[in-house]
């Protein structure tokens, strides 16, 4: 999983998986979902993150599968 937060941008991006992308869908007008071909997840996009989510308080924790 990758995760990404681009200040000039004020995009925070989220990678769940290594697949192609098939398709890009907006969720809404600041949010994107790529799924790949068999309709899982690959990536979400937030756009104005820092006003939609608390991005200065982002932590990860990782689990072994």
């Amino acid at each position: 999983m990758k995760v990404k937060y681009f200040g000039d941008t004020d995009t925070l991006y989220i990678g769940f998986q290594e697949n192609n992308i098939s398709e890009t869908k907006d969720l809404d007008e600041n949010t994107i979902m790529d799924p790949d071909r068999e309709g899982n997840v690959y990536a979400l996009t937030i756009e104005h993150a820092s006003q939609r989510t608390d991005v200065n308080q982002l932590t990860f924790r990782g689990m072994v599968a």
